[in-house]
C-alpha cells in the first residue's frame, strides 16, 4: 500500500507555502509580534482568498469541503513561516464543533462567515485537557459563569466553550458580563486569552451533549499543533544545515566538522518519521476513527519532544548568532514550545493514551 499526498493535495502544500513565503515573511512575523495588531489582517484576508479559513467547511456553507489531512498539510506551512494567523480553533476547531454538533442555524449563520474569512472563532476548552487554578466554566439556564485559561485563537469574534460537563456553546466576543483579557505568551505570533464569564448568555451546541464531540475537537487541535511544530522544526532544521555550510571556522566551513554532522542528521533522523506520523493521524481522525484518539495523542506527544530537541539542536548549531534577533530562529523556537503544551504537553498526553489502552 502506498501512503502519501495526492496532487491536488500537493498542490494545496506549494500554494499555500508559496504565498507564505513572498507575504508573510519573518519581518511581516516581527511586525505582528512587535505592534499592538490583534490580527494580521493583510495576510488572514489573502490565505481566505486562497480558501485555508473554509479548507474543512463543506462546501453548502461556502468551504472547500476537505479533511483533516489536507489542514495538517496548511498547518505545516504556517508552522514553517511563523505565519501569524488564528488557524487551529477558528479554521479547524470551532468549524468541526459546529459541523459536528451545531443546530442548522448555528451552521448557516457561523460556517459561511468563518469560510470567508468574514469572523473569526476561538477555543475555550483548555479545561476539558487541564484545569488549572480555579479555572472552570458552569452552565445553568442558558448562562455560562467562572473562567477559561489559555483561549485560543484569543480576540475572535466567536467563541466555542466548553463547559465542566464537556458540553459546547457559543458566545459572541460582545455578550454582556464577558471580559476578555490577552494573555502573556512566550509565542508572539498568535494570541491566547482568558475569558471570564458572569451570567453571560451561550448558544449551546445540541449535540455536544455526547462528549465524544469534544474529544473529536481537541484531537483535531493536537493534531493540527503537532503539524504546526513539524514545519517549524523543519524550517530550523534548514536554517541550520545552511548556516553550517556558510559558517567557517579554522578556514573551514563549520558543516565538515565531524560533531557538527552528528548534530544536523540526527535532527534530520529525528524529524523526517514525524510527517508520516502526522499524516497518518490526520488519516485516522477522518477514516479510521478506531485509532484516531489514541494515534492524536502519541503524535502530539512525540511531535513536542523531537521539536523541542530540534529547537534546541538548530540554536546550537548557530552558536551565538542563534540568540540573536538578527536571525529570528527565537520565533520558531518559541512557537515550538507553545505548541508543545497547547492543549496538554507531552506527559498529560501520554497519560491519556495509557488510560485509552487502560494500562492504568
Amino acid at each position: 500500500m502506498e501512503f502519501g499526498l495526492t496532487e491536488e493535495q500537493v498542490l494545496l502544500q506549494d500554494s499555500v507555502g508559496r504565498y507564505l513565503a513572498d507575504h508573510a515573511s519573518l519581518d511581516r512575523a516581527r511586525q505582528f509580534a512587535d505592534g499592538a495588531e490583534e490580527r494580521a489582517a493583510d495576510v488572514c484576508t489573502a490565505l481566505a482568498e486562497l480558501g485555508v479559513s473554509g479548507l474543512i467547511i463543506d462546501e453548502a456553507y461556502g468551504g472547500v469541503g476537505l479533511k483533516m489531512l489536507d489542514a495538517a498539510i496548511v498547518a505545516e506551512q504556517l508552522g514553517g513561516n511563523v505565519t501569524p494567523i488564528a488557524f487551529a480553533a477558528s479554521a479547524v476547531m470551532v468549524p468541526l464543533a459546529l459541523q459536528r454538533a451545531g443546530s442548522e442555524a448555528q451552521k448557516a449563520h457561523w460556517l459561511p462567515l468563518l469560510a470567508a474569512g468574514e469572523a473569526s472563532a476561538g477555543a475555550a476548552v483548555s479545561e476539558a485537557v487541564a484545569a488549572r487554578e480555579d479555572a472552570r466554566i458552569s452552565a445553568s439556564g442558558g448562562t455560562l459563569t467562572g473562567r477559561a485559561l489559555f483561549v485560543l485563537d484569543h480576540a475572535a469574534d466567536v467563541y466555542l466553550v466548553a463547559d465542566d460537563r464537556r458540553k459546547m456553546h457559543l458566545v459572541e466576543a460582545k455578550a454582556r458580563g464577558l471580559t476578555s483579557t490577552r494573555l502573556t505568551s512566550i509565542d508572539k505570533t498568535r494570541h491566547i486569552g482568558e475569558l471570564r464569564f458572569e451570567g453571560v448568555a451561550a448558544d449551546p451546541l445540541p449535540g455536544s451533549d455526547d462528549p465524544a464531540v469534544l474529544a473529536d475537537v481537541i484531537d483535531a487541535g493536537r493534531i493540527v499543533l503537532a503539524a504546526d511544530t513539524l514545519g517549524a522544526a523543519q524550517n530550523m532544521l534548514d536554517q541550520a544545515v545552511a548556516y553550517a555550510g556558510e559558517r567557517q571556522q579554522f578556514g573551514r566551513v563549520i558543516a565538515s566538522f565531524q560533531a557538527v554532522k552528528h548534530m544536523c542528521a540526527e535532527m534530520a533522523a529525528r524529524l523526517e518519521p514525524c510527517r508520516a506520523m502526522i499524516w497518518y493521524a490526520a488519516h485516522a481522525f477522518d477514516e479510521v476513527p478506531e485509532e484516531s484518539r489514541l494515534t492524536a495523542c502519541h503524535t502530539k506527544a512525540h511531535l513536542g519532544e523531537v521539536g523541542k530537541f530540534v529547537a534546541k539542536t538548530a540554536t546550537e548549531v548557530h552558536g551565538g548568532m542563534g540568540f540573536t534577533d538578527l536571525l529570528g530562529l527565537h520565533y520558531w523556537f518559541k512557537r515550538i514550545g507553545f505548541n508543545r503544551q497547547m492543549l496538554g504537553g507531552p506527559e498529560l498526553v501520554r497519560e491519556e493514551a495509557a488510560r485509552l489502552q487502560e494500562l492504568i
